[in-house]
């Protein structure tokens, strides 16, 4: 991100911070100003039409899995209650930011309080990471139905399930409460403006006049810890799949024992393409415009709401057959 362009964007709204910035009036505000995607304000009506269209699909996606399963008894197995839990995250992970970023698109209401702000980042940081060891946690389940099917009902009971649950909330929850904390010591003596569309760790940090080296180092600890540590079980696990399957005698057992997994796949790669892009983007896009990282940042927190629920409508069957009854019963 350019430090130039950065106070070129922050010119423009000048109203909203000090007159005068070599002041020492200024110090640990009480609210923020979010400018929302800096650089195209005259765009915000128009960029938030298909936001706001695909904040509705996730919303709407993702309870009717959520309806679907509670309905369809057939339906209560491990690996339904994990679909169920990624989708309570998605709708978590993603009214976390696009409500504000559309109030901001269509009410100019920019301004967010010190304490919602360090909110909002401990939402979008800890579901962030629940969803990713949600992922993980649903990669276990594949391994065992594929590598020991006898064994699943007794591996994978509802205990199990919800240990495995609780053990992913808390996880996240836990190492994500560092992060408010150490924000909320540093001092803030430069500016309140925030040139993003929600209060992101690194974006509320990089305005604290001292020495944030422990932020980021934590941030990298904490990325390690979590997102490192769930692709290293998501690469074991499929690499253990993978050599169960080739191990299969006919090429038609191996292709239906690997169309189990599509899904899945799917689903990771809509979580993590998106972060890994906007994350090389950043390191080495030093030339990139500011708005176009925001906007592929905002992909990872729309992206993944809107397709898990379409991938795991349109691949399982029975969440497509039951889904299929429904409108079929309100037709009729």
């Amino acid at each position: 991100m350019q430090e130039t362009s950065l106070c070129l964007r922050i010119g423009h709204f000048l109203p909203y911070a000090m007159s005068d910035s070599n002041t020492t009036n200024f110090t640990n505000p009480s609210t923020f100003i979010l400018l929302g995607i800096p650089g195209l304000e005259a765009a915000h009506i128009w960029i938030s039409i298909p936001f706001c269209a695909m904040y509705a699909i996730a919303i709407l996606g993702n309870f009717t899995i959520l309806f679907i399963v509670k309905r369809e008894p057939s339906l209560h197995e491990p690996m339904y209650y994990f679909l169920c839990m990624l989708a309570i995250t998605d709708l978590v992970l993603s009214t976390s930011t696009i409500p504000k970023m559309l109030s901001i698109f269509w009410f100019s209401s920019r301004e967010i309080s010190f304490s919602a702000c360090l909110t909002q980042m401990y939402f979008v940081l800890s579901f962030s990471g629940m969803e990713s060891g949600i992922l993980a946690a649903m990669a276990f389940d594949r391994y065992v139905a594929i590598c020991n099917p006898l064994r699943y009902s007794t591996i994978l009971t509802n205990s199990a399930v919800a240990k495995i649950g609780l053990a992913v909330v808390l996880r996240s929850g836990i190492l994500t409460l560092p992060y408010p904390f150490l924000a909320r010591r540093w001092p803030y003596c430069r500016t309140n403006i925030i040139p993003h569309f929600y209060c992101g760790h690194i974006a509320v940090v990089k305005l604290a006049c001292a020495d944030i080296r422990i932020s980021s180092y934590y941030g990298l600890f904490d990325l390690f810890s979590e997102i490192g540590m769930d692709v290293f079980f998501i690469s074991v696990s499929y690499t253990l799949i993978l050599r169960a399957i080739f191990r299969l005698p006919t090429k038609d057992a191996r292709l239906k024992t690997f169309g189990t997994c599509i899904s899945h796949l799917c689903a990771i790669s809509a979580l993590y393409v998106p972060d890994f892009f906007s994350s090389l983007i950043q390191r080495f896009g030093h030339n990139v415009p500011l708005h176009f990282l925001i906007l592929i940042n905002s992909l990872y927190h729309l992206v993944p709401p809107v397709l898990h629920p379409i991938i795991y409508g349109v691949r399982t069957k029975q969440i497509r057959d039951r889904l299929l009854q429904l409108f079929t019963h309100k037709g009729t």
